[in-house]
């Protein structure tokens, strides 16, 4: 895909916030939409379908957490890639962004190098919701990698895109113990700075919400699904 063919919706209550991150974005090609609070986001998200969204993470009327949590709720929007902006320390921003789903995260002040070698590095990993993909089919789940769904005694659960994708990998071998190194270039690409406890968080969301126990942590190494 060329840059001319993302779109980029952008949430922030400061306009001046925006119109720096539009303005860097144009010039590398990239189509930009805005919103100024989470719900007007929403409508937007819902309108275009952006490739990529990047919240602000206070904003009014629904912030980015919220935002975030929302937008994950909707199949349509399930391959959308989300980064969240935040003046916040390290520790709350990184473990509850990616526990809302998102894919990455920048700190202001923006340094317009940093954004867009972020965005370029997540956006060749984008793929289309009607990608071709294959279901697993596992003793006590199967995987929709079509749909991003996960099918558990009848009933669907849908998980934000990171924590599919892991789920994807370890499954993909079952027993295969796989290091943390290689699952953060596989889910989230090399190119892409995250916190150490990442995988953690994930393999913990994924945990509570399929109530499967195959996950296994291998201490010092990384993680495996165990069939």
């Amino acid at each position: 895909m060329e840059n001319a063919q993302f779109k980029i919706l952008l949430a922030d209550d400061e306009p001046d916030v925006l119109e720096f991150l539009s303005y860097n974005l144009r010039k590398e090609g990239y189509q930009t939409l805005k919103a100024r609070n989470g719900r007007d986001a929403m409508e937007v998200a819902l309108k275009e379908l952006p490739h990529l969204v990047i919240l602000d993470v206070m904003m009014p009327e629904m912030d980015g957490i919220e935002t975030c949590q929302e937008i994950k709720k909707y199949p349509e929007l399930n391959n959308t890639i989300v980064i969240f902006l935040t003046a916040r320390g390290e520790d709350y921003s990184q473990i509850a962004g990616f526990e809302a789903g998102a894919d990455d995260y920048i700190t202001k002040p923006i340094k317009p190098r940093i954004l867009t070698s972020r965005v370029k590095a997540l956006l060749r990993r984008y793929k289309p919701v009607n990608a071709e993909s294959e279901n697993a089919i596992l003793p006590d789940i199967t995987i929709d990698r079509e749909k991003y769904l996960i099918v558990k005694d009848g009933k669907n659960i849908v998980l934000p895109k990171k924590e599919f994708e892991l789920l994807v990998l370890l499954t993909s071998k079952p027993n295969k113990v796989f290091s943390r190194e290689e699952i953060f270039a596989k889910v989230w690409g090399t190119d892409v700075i995250v916190g150490d406890r990442t995988i953690d968080v994930h393999v913990r969301k994924i945990r509570e919400k399929i109530g499967i126990e195959n996950i296994k942590t291998i201490k010092g190494v990384g993680y495996k699904y165990e069939s």
